[in-house]
């Protein structure tokens, strides 16, 4: 009888002991999901990917990136949102979290997740077709021009309601211009190509989408909507802001969680993401690839979408177009 009390004894207290060198154990001890809620190979997918990489080496355990396109990026989201709040799924968000909840697309936005941080911002700029016998060299010229002719200029913008869509409607209200938008089904790419043919005036795109017409010489990029100038070579080009325009529009990019993250997790993630944004290595690949390198911690995130939020909110419903999700 007492070998059996002794040995159900040992036996309890070795359970004790590993459950309590489990609870010990400290985050990350297994691989880690990335949802990235754009396709695989676009400009957001490629941008966070050596992020995920850095923050894999840092931790000790690898991170598979998932891409969940679709819906806007609602599609991932929403699954980020739904996912176990235990440090094992994280993903990726951009300012189409801003845009999707205030279309009615989804119930969510930036403040129903847990921000760990941003690496890098995207932001649209304004180009002009070289095919005209408009003087439309600089961007005062621009204006000046649409001021004077009231409804004369043809502008291309992404489809109505999308992120330079939004930038194109901030330009237009801040300068005061009358121009004919022509909204394409997508963001970049059909939209040089109606400034690049002359069946557009001017146009708001990516640098990106716009850099080889650029180089072509068949579009003119004449400023920035972000806040800061693009990189070299395109230093010179001016930011609308400094022209005394009250108008900053950007996609920062940055790594979130499910709502909820357990503050340890937190503690281990985010000085991670901080390391791996601040490395030269990724400064450098960031501002190859048409971006504008920034980091900010995640207070610093919420605050800058806190912001943005004002503004697009204000565009939509003066458009007709805002159906904010509850």
């Amino acid at each position: 009888m007492y070998k059996s009390v002794i040995a159900a004894t040992i036996v309890a207290a070795g359970c004790s002991a590993a459950l309590a060198a489990h609870a010990a154990e400290k985050y990350p001890v297994k691989p880690i999901t990335a949802i990235v809620a754009v396709e695989a190979g676009s400009d957001g997918d490629v941008l966070v990917r050596p992020i995920y990489e850095h923050v894999s080496a840092q931790i000790g355990q690898p991170i598979s990136v998932v891409n969940k396109p679709g819906g806007g990026s609602s599609i991932g989201y929403r699954e980020l949102h739904r996912a176990k709040a235990d440090g094992y799924t994280i993903g990726w968000g951009s300012v189409t979290i801003i845009t999707n909840k205030l279309q009615g697309v989804m119930p969510l936005d930036y403040r129903d997740f847990t921000i760990l941080g941003a690496y890098a911002t995207y932001f649209p700029i304004v180009i002009a077709t070289a095919k005209t016998s408009l003087k439309l060299d600089t961007i005062q010229e621009a204006i000046q021009y649409a001021k004077s002719n009231p409804g004369k200029i043809n502008m291309a913008t992404a489809g109505v309601g999308q992120a330079w869509w939004i930038g194109a409607m901030a330009f237009i209200n801040a300068t005061g211009i009358k121009v004919n938008t022509i909204p394409q089904p997508g963001a970049g790419a059909l939209t040089v190509a109606q400034v690049a043919g002359g069946h557009a005036e001017l146009g708001v795109a990516a640098l990106g989408s716009a850099k080889s017409m650029v180089e072509a010489g068949q579009v003119k990029f004449l400023a920035t909507l972000g806040e800061a100038r693009a990189p070299a070579p395109y230093d010179k080009i001016p930011t609308l802001k400094e022209l005394g325009y009250n108008v900053v529009w950007e996609s920062t990019n940055f790594v979130m969680g499910p709502p909820g993250l357990p503050a340890e997790v937190v503690a281990v993630l985010v000085p991670a993401i901080e390391k791996a944004a601040k490395d030269p290595a990724y400064i450098k690949f960031a501002n190859e690839r048409n971006t504008r390198w920034e980091y900010l911690p995640p207070k610093k995130v919420i605050e800058l979408f806190d912001q943005r939020r004002v503004a697009v909110r204000a565009i939509m419903q003066k458009a007709g177009i805002l159906k904010e999700a509850k």
